[in-house]
């Protein structure tokens, strides 16, 4: 089973994330179920969401404590709550910055993780240009796509265009398939230099 949290602050789409990341893996045949973890309601808050995907079927309810997936919409939450407790030296961290984990002050923290699970894209930058609102979630939904292939970029796009409707959904799917490419080529590039 793939235990996926998602954190972020109330407003950027966090929940929806979650969801749309299980509508991805139904379509691809999968079992999956999302779920939110509200501490505070209001715009701004600290929001953890929660994604399951298998190939049986789920029967946990509880939230993941132990993820194999982190992914992190605002980096204003890495020095203000635990967000990778729980993570193990092999999971996947996807964060929405244009900045390296050297540049967030994490290189020491990163050093003890695979550096080719690790990764970060700039969403938000990439729903402005597409959707003309920082919301970042879809963005990272393609990123996380080219970063783990646990879902399919397709997958993604169709969940995107299930849950919206025309401009709205082809404008996330834009944002989304921007930040597949984006974190292709730092693969590629990661890929290239270790292996030189």
């Amino acid at each position: 089973m793939l235990q996926i949290r998602i954190h972020g602050r109330g407003g950027q789409g966090v929940v929806t994330a979650a969801e749309l990341l299980s509508v991805a893996a139904f379509e691809q045949g999968r079992h999956a179920q999302a779920f939110p973890s509200f501490g505070s309601e209001r715009t701004g808050a600290p929001v953890v969401a929660f994604c399951r995907i298998d190939d049986r079927e789920i029967r946990l309810r509880e939230p993941i404590v132990a993820p194999d997936v982190v992914i992190v919409q605002d980096p204003t939450l890495l020095h203000q709550v635990d967000v990778f407790q729980g993570l193990q030296a092999d999971g996947y961290v996807l964060i929405n910055t244009r900045r390296s984990f050297a540049e967030l002050g994490m290189g020491d923290w990163a050093a003890d993780f695979r550096i080719d699970r690790l990764t970060t894209v700039p969403a938000t930058e990439l729903a402005l240009k597409h959707i003309g609102r920082p919301l970042p979630n879809a963005a990272l939904l393609g990123g996380f796509a080219a970063l783990a292939g646990l879902v399919s970029l397709e997958a993604v796009a169709h969940a995107i265009r299930e849950r919206f409707s025309g401009r709205v959904a082809e404008a996330n799917v834009a944002a989304a398939s921007d930040a597949f490419d984006h974190v292709k080529r730092e693969m590629e590039e990661l890929a290239h230099v270790s292996s030189n």
